[in-house]
């Protein structure tokens, strides 16, 4: 190395050390522009919600707010109605992580066998969760119609026709053809990700325990499972979430109804903002979703970290 060439290279490091991206703010100013939209997009209306779940206001008048403190809380905590609506949410939450997550796993086993056209039939497991939520209504809509529709003469065939053949006009079957129908658009993700999970199980401690004499049960329990665990558990949650926030499909499907049988969190919400106008009352049913997803959510991090500390001993 000639003097020039030492002199500079104290110089470049000096440059390197003093310039921004060489700085201990470095990490922070890359996670700057999505804490931003964070704060923007979804803290500020977080924070207006909760103003608005303690106060009495109009959707005709927003403007116009009295403070009520937990006068709203109380009141929906009281109604009957509200207390049955969080039943049908957890019983369609249930359901729809369990169907979801269950029908995934047995496909994705499915699919981790050598066939001929596996190909095609992996690509062809993914089009329910391609197609958009309100197709999937509609499609699912019509094919429960009492008249035309193909599921009703099915059912007739067999002999389990419905009276009347309204599947969604009655109040015992309507929540069960909902599940359904979400189940069926759920179940291609969690395949999918179930799939590439299995794919990475090691192949020589299956093989491991299948020369050890054990059976497929037995192989499944003891190596599978353990190795796909952690991706069930972050599906299970996926699925709550997403669950608890469903929308269009059950209020494309029946609104609710019929009388309040298919109605969740997120349809009494938008029956009381739009409906009754009651842009206080929405909010704090809002909060009360919001404070089950953080619960949820609490509950499987505590669940994980244990399943952590039991692995390490």
């Amino acid at each position: 190395m000639t003097v020039l060439e030492q002199t500079r290279a104290p110089r470049a490091a000096t440059r390197r050390r003093g310039s921004p991206l060489g700085s201990r703010w470095t990490p922070y100013l890359f996670l700057a522009p999505a804490a931003i939209f964070i704060v923007l997009f979804q803290g500020v209306p977080l924070a207006q919600e909760i103003f608005l779940s303690f106060t009495r206001t109009s959707l005709l008048n927003p403007t116009n707010s009295t403070w009520v403190g937990l006068e709203n809380y109380a009141h929906i905590f009281a109604d009957e109605d509200f207390r049955r609506t969080l039943r049908t949410t957890l019983v369609y939450v249930v359901a729809c992580v369990v169907g979801s997550v269950g029908a995934g796993l047995l496909v994705a086993l499915l699919l981790n066998r050598s066939f001929r056209g596996r190909g095609v039939v992996r690509a062809l497991v993914t089009v329910p969760w391609a197609a958009p939520g309100i197709a999937v209504a509609l499609i699912a809509t019509w094919m429960l119609n009492p008249q035309y529709g193909i599921v009703n003469r099915f059912l007739n065939a067999v002999g389990l026709g419905v009276p009347g053949g309204a599947i969604l006009d009655s109040s015992t079957y309507a929540l069960p053809a909902i599940l359904v129908t979400t189940v069926w658009q759920l179940f291609p993700l969690t395949s999918v990700v179930l799939l590439s999970a299995l794919q990475a199980v090691p192949r020589d401690l299956t093989e491991a325990a299948t020369m050890d004499g054990a059976g497929r049960w037995w192989t499944f329990r003891a190596v599978t499972w353990q190795v796909i665990k952690p991706t069930v558990g972050l599906l299970a949650l996926l699925m709550t979430i997403w669950s608890i926030r469903r929308f269009e499909l059950i209020w494309l499907m029946t609104k609710g109804g019929p009388v309040g049988s298919t109605e969740t969190l997120v349809i009494d919400l938008y029956a009381q903002a739009f409906d009754s106008k009651q842009l206080g009352t929405a909010a704090a049913i809002g909060m009360v979703g919001v404070v089950i997803s953080l619960i949820v959510i609490a509950g499987s991090r505590l669940v994980t970290r244990a399943a952590e500390k039991e692995g390490l001993r």
